[in-house]
């Protein structure tokens, strides 16, 4: 592909030219792409080496603006070093060969700084050539010429740091035998050039180190080896003995590493040499590293130590010696040495960290008693002038609790005891301390379980002095009051675990710890509780659990417990006691169900929901007494069932829980008629039936529910509803009913008496439904006389006038017709109807008779008063007692009627 010089002029301008506007990460993308490795060059603008070198002072210069990035800048000499070689002449000057070289070996190690040897080679090669050339031209003007701009020693230290920088390049790229010529001809230049020994020397030992980082030891030995050979070139110039003793330090480590056995000789050889050229702790340890990994003799190894003491070492320099002995199994050496550290460190506010040490050894050889003995030293040392350190202090603590730990694991309480109180000694009496309140904790737990009960009370009280605000401590606590039986106190010290949960504390990881924590400790609080027997006390502490944990399984787990735990205690228990532990199971449930739903869909969630609904399903069944209790389990079952796979059993299952849920809140709305929280109740009841019918038409495609009474209990329950609200759509339930496939003549005597039910008050829809009632009744093969009558009975008590004001002409005639269709009924099956019923038809027709009568109506008073006389025959035993009565008032009534007419006619 062959560059764009106008694209370049355009995106050079646009960086070197102030413009605020560009994105200058992608105008140097661009560059950098249009001006790749992999583009020709053809004849190129004159012009274009002024752009280029433009591009390199804007690179090399840039301030103003937000900084580029070494990489950027490294894009932006490649450019320019690239666009400068290219425009140079067959036969450039000296000038333009210098610049070449300045910008090729600039740009290289540009890229070797971004870690990119590759694109650094070519312009690394760029610059050899280039000095080449430039060294050629010197030398061909003789020994006499004079370079006043460059002499020729510049141009050897310019081509010494081109192929050291080709050699750290081919090292990046793990090219060890071109990295190796490339130094070699360094170090054939160094005679000339003295003053770089050092650089070289430096530049080696960075070669040593990368290569031993990644294992190579043949290599890193190799370039170590070279670092120090030539520092040892020119003493004036070298890096200095410490740095030589460090190279060699590190080339010792390096044949240990790669193999002691094989090149012991080389490593003794290699660090015995930086000892002598600069003594160090760090190289005495080493050389006692070295002869142990190659299993130099005792007397060899105490040589060493002993020249190891005599320098100015460090007391943790030779605790280091002491436990590299151990890990050797030097132990003897190990302990004679020890013994010479702590005399020689006697007076040192230290040495507390070696009596430590003493003791640790002595535990990891098993040699128990004496470490015991060298414990109670340190213990009246520690209080008569040799106090230790509080790090030293710290470290002891954990050696004594490890060991305590290890005899309480073997169930050795006695021994773990004494442990524990050696770590004891160490603490001031009315200390406050975390680590304290632990150790009382752990000294609690030893005494629990050797049945010394008053000394495990002190241990935990003092275990809540020193940190009140743990929940271990008081979990301590409630462990002793499990063994004394003392409810209170267990239930008080799992209200304080609980509260301890939610209490804030400074770091989140701390706060999770803490949740995990307190619901562990809640769990086995449970557990210990039922192992006692202690059944109050367990469901306290479950019922913490499942406030403070966030562990939706173990929540689901403890709530399981509950609920056995609390159906287990309602038999043969008070109403009273029984109610209250139906709540509770209530609350469970409720809390079951939002923990459920937070649960994944999947095995998990199905069976916990399956199991908490049929627990709500059980309960409701034995709530025939206490509809409110019954309502709110049905419902509660009917929530939870809805985070369960959906089929036709569950569909039924959930039409059941809805259809009873309404039902027992109409119950209640019943018996209490008066209550406040009736509108609520009814408005819970329609909201039932809503979800119910869903959950109805869902399930009917699935099978023959022709015999099913869902609809009509639906439309009964709805209209009950609304009747009690005073709802104007009940007349839209009605004619729902109506629709039904099989109309039932006892829902509409229902809906009729439920129209009529207070507060509700609809006599209009009550006759309607009583008039359809009374056809059903008729359509049947064998009519049931009773229920017509009774139809009747109800029609004509709520038609007949019960004042002046509601007398008329065609309310009258629809009573008349209702007693007919109950006289029709008496005669066809006199034997069925009661004196009763007769009794009160009659009575209603006289006093209608003698209302009409009362407003001059004479003629209609006399239908009516007729028609009252035509049920005296079938009075039975009272119809002798009410015939006198009436006929004597009906005479009465017809000469009253006679003397009426008279008048009139007189008046006429």
């Amino acid at each position: 592909m062959e560059l764009s010089v106008s694209i370049v002029k355009e995106l050079a301008e646009q960086l070197t030219v102030k413009q605020s506007h560009i994105n200058v990460d992608d105008v140097i993308q661009k560059l950098f792409q249009e001006v790749s490795v992999d583009n020709s060059f053809g004849p190129l603008d004159p012009q274009m080496e002024d752009i280029a070198i433009q591009l390199w002072n804007w690179a090399v210069t840039k301030r103003e603006g937000p900084e580029i990035t070494e990489h950027q800048r490294a894009k932006v000499r490649h450019v320019a070093c690239k666009l400068v070689h290219s425009c140079g002449q067959e036969n450039p000057s000296e000038n333009s060969i210098r610049k070449q070289i300045l910008m090729a070996s600039k740009t290289g190690r540009t890229w070797l700084d971004c870690k990119n040897p590759k694109l650094a080679d070519v312009f690394l090669g760029l610059a050899v050539k280039s000095l080449e050339t430039l060294y050629s031209r010197l030398i061909s003007r003789g020994d006499g010429a004079s370079d006043i701009n460059m002499p020729k020693a510049d141009v050897e230290k310019d081509l010494l740091r081109v192929l050291s920088y080709q050699a750290e390049s081919a090292v990046a790229q793990e090219r060890h035998q071109e990295a190796v010529a490339c130094m070699q001809r360094c170090r054939e230049m160094l005679q000339r050039l003295p003053k770089e020994t050092g650089y070289l020397s430096l530049m080696c030992y960075n070669f040593g180190v990368d290569s031993y980082n990644q294992k190579k030891y043949e290599e890193s030995s190799f370039w170590l080896s070279q670092s120090y050979d030539i520092g040892k070139m020119n003493a004036k110039y070298s890096p200095g003995s410490e740095v030589q003793a460090k190279v060699l330090r590190l080339l010792a480590t390096v044949y240990v590493e790669w193999d002691c056995q094989q090149f012991k000789e080389k490593a003794l050889s290699a660090i015995s040499l930086a000892n002598k050229d600069c003594s160090s702790p760090s190289g005495l340890y080493l050389k006692i590293r070295i002869l142990l990994r190659s299993g130099a003799p005792d007397e060899q190894l105490r040589g060493g130590l002993t020249e190891l003491m005599e320098s100015e070492v460090t007391l943790e320099v030779c605790l280091s010696g002491v436990r590299l002995l151990m890990g050797e199994d030097r132990e003897q050496l190990a302990f004679d040495f020890l013994k010479k550290v702590c005399e020689r460190f006697m007076s040192s506010p230290e040495l507390g960290s070696a009596l430590v040490l003493h003791i640790e050894l002595l535990l990891q050889r098993g040699k128990e008693l004496l470490a015991k003995q060298k414990i109670e030293d340190v213990i009246t040392g520690h209080y008569t002038g040799q106090p230790l350190t509080p790090q030293t202090l710290t470290t002891l603590h954990l050696l004594l609790w490890d060991r305590a730990f290890k005899h309480f694991e073997a169930k050795n309480y006695t021994e773990a005891l004494q442990w524990y109180d050696y770590s004891l000694s160490f603490y001031k009496r009315g200390q406050l301390d975390p680590n304290l309140a632990k150790l009382q904790r752990n000294r609690t737990s030893c005494f629990l379980n050797l049945q010394q009960l008053e000394k495990a009370k002190e241990a935990a009280t003092e275990a809540t002095r020193c940190d009140p605000n743990s929940i271990f401590s008081h979990f301590s606590i409630y462990k002793i009051a499990i063994l004394e039986n003392n409810v209170d106190k267990a239930t008080q010290a799992v209200q304080e675990i609980g509260l301890l949960a939610q209490a804030p504390v400074s770091s989140e990881e701390r706060v999770l710890l803490k949740e995990s924590a307190a619901a562990t400790l809640l769990s086995l609080a449970a557990q210990m509780a039922l192992e006692s027997e202690q059944q109050e006390t367990a469901i306290k502490a479950l019922e913490s659990l499942c406030e403070h944990s966030q562990d939706v399984t173990q929540v689901l787990t403890a709530l399981r417990c509950l609920v056995r735990l609390l159906l287990s205690t309602m038999e043969n228990t008070t109403e009273e006691r029984r109610n209250c532990s139906l709540d509770m199971l209530l609350s469970y449930l409720k809390m079951a169900q939002q923990r459920v739903s937070t649960l994944s869909t999947g095995t998990q969630r199905t069976d916990e929901a399956h199991w908490f609904r049929r627990i709500a399903w059980n309960c409701a069944l034995q709530c025939e007494s206490a509809p409110i209790r019954m309502k709110d389990f049905f419902a509660m079952s009917y929530q939870l069932s809805l985070l369960c796979p959906v089929d036709k059993g569950m569909l039924m299952a959930q039409k059941t829980c809805l259809l009873m849920a309404a039902a027992a809140a109409l119950e209640l709305c019943r018996t209490t008629p008066h209550s406040p929280q009736q509108p609520e109740l009814l408005a819970e009841v329609l909201e039932h039936i809503q979800i119910c019918w869903n959950a109805w038409n869902a399930l009917k495609p699935s099978g023959d529910f022709s015999k099913d009474p869902t609809e009509a209990l639906l439309l009964l329950y709805e209209f009950e509803a609304r009747a009690k609200l005073n709802d104007p759509k009940l007349d839209t339930v009605l004619e729902s009913v109506l629709e039904l496939e099989n109309v039932d003549s006892k829902i509409l005597e229902t809906i009729a008496a439920l129209a009529m039910e207070p507060p509700a008050h609809f006599p209009v829809l009550c006759k309607k439904a009583l008039r359809i009632a009374l056809s059903l009744h008729r359509k049947q093969p064998q009519a049931d006389l009773a229920r017509c009558s009774q139809c009747i009975h109800s029609l004509i008590e709520l038609s007949l006038p019960r004042g002046v004001c509601e007398v008329e002409a065609r309310v009258l005639e629809e009573v008349w017709g209702y007693y007919e269709e109950a006289q029709a009924i008496i005669n066809s099956a006199p034997e069925d109807s009661t004196e009763l019923e007769v009794l009160w038809l009659l009575t209603r027709a006289w006093n209608t008779g003698i209302l009409l009568y009362s407003l001059a109506q004479y003629p209609e008073a006399e239908k009516w008063c007729g028609l009252g006389m035509s049920f005296l025959r079938h009075l039975g035993s009272l119809q002798e007692s009410y015939q006198k009565q009436m006929s004597g008032l009906y005479s009465e009534l017809l000469e009253r009627l006679d003397k009426a007419k008279r008048n009139l006619i007189m008046e006429e």
